[in-house]
């Protein structure tokens, strides 16, 4: 093979799977923004349940780095459809890690706090014990564990939690159309967590990978969720101050109050630990966050929901 050859299948650019999701195109925006080469992957581009498409993708486009943004995040259809998810969130990871094997890519897998028990009373260090209580966190947990056991120097772990953004349904959007339809609005005051904005976790996203290629970020596992916490509650009056509109509409209730096939995490509050020792900064409070996220958020529901 001459020099010529041997530069062209040397890995190189990044690869995003999920790109057609709210986090998979902030990631690809936060990539633009830096001039770095990219390849995006939508559900419809690469079924992440197919082992051999998996291979060729990765094959054909030699990426540096794969960040996978791709999941089954239903998270209560998953109690009656596990297999079904656990293909996705538990066996998709595991073709892109074997994938990533042959070579030679540098993988970042985004998880969730789902996979602890969520009983804590302080926040979840990245080595915690997990404990998963739902179908989605076992399912999100088995793909954890495929990453990091096939790719031990290559493969790292983000987890994330409360994560909301522009390009796709979430907490924020729901509140925002609900304070124009509704007078009050009863929400959980019993479940506390990061609300983080999904162009930040991105950014993080991008310095890790940059840390990767340097040899400057060792793998394994790391938390990418916002400063601070709140609750659901505390979140949604901060959504209405946002609004202009009076918080007091906001009223606390209990998780009681809602059932759901699957059980939600009381404490979802996650330690940024790992980030801070290979000198990469946590993701900023979350309020600050959703001030500057808001109008985009704003303009975006606005446009889908026009008057």
């Amino acid at each position: 093979m001459n020099s010529t050859q041997e530069q062209a299948s040397s890995p190189s650019g990044w690869l995003v799977t999920g790109a057609g999701g709210m986090l998979g195109q902030d990631v690809l925006a936060a990539l633009s923004a830096e001039g770095e080469p990219s390849v995006a992957l939508d559900r419809a581009a690469l079924d992440l349940t197919d082992p051999a498409a998996v291979r060729q993708a990765l094959e054909r486009h030699r990426p540096a780095v794969v960040v996978n943004c791709a999941a089954w995040t239903a998270v209560d259809d998953a109690e009656t459809r596990e297999d079904e998810a656990h293909r996705v969130n538990g066996d998709g990871p595991a073709h892109l890690a074997d994938a990533c094997a042959r070579t030679g890519a540098v993988l970042l897998h985004v998880s969730t706090d789902y996979v602890f028990a969520g009983d804590a009373t302080t926040p979840y260090a990245e080595d915690a014990p997990t404990a998963p209580r739902s179908a989605y966190g076992r399912t999100k947990l088995a793909g954890e564990q495929a990453v990091l056991k096939t790719l031990p120097d290559r493969g790292y772990v983000v987890r994330t939690a409360w994560l909301y953004g522009a390009g796709g349904p979430n907490f924020v959007r729901t509140m925002i159309r609900l304070a124009g339809e509704r007078e009050t609005l009863d929400v959980v005051d019993d479940q506390r967590g990061q609300p983080t904005w999904s162009a930040d976790l991105a950014g993080l996203l991008l310095a890790l990978g940059r840390g990767a290629l340097a040899g400057t970020a060792p793998a394994g596992v790391y938390h990418g969720t916002s400063s601070g916490e709140t609750t659901w509650f505390g979140l949604t009056r901060e959504i209405f101050r946002l609004l202009g509109t009076d918080p007091d509409r906001v009223r606390p209730t209990t998780s009681e109050a809602f059932t759901r096939p699957a059980p939600r995490p009381t404490y979802s509050v996650l330690g940024h630990d790992r980030f801070r020792a290979v000198g990469i900064e946590p993701l900023r409070d979350w309020r600050a966050a959703l001030t500057e996220a808001f109008p985009e958020i704003h303009r975006a529901h606005t446009k889908e929901n026009p008057a």
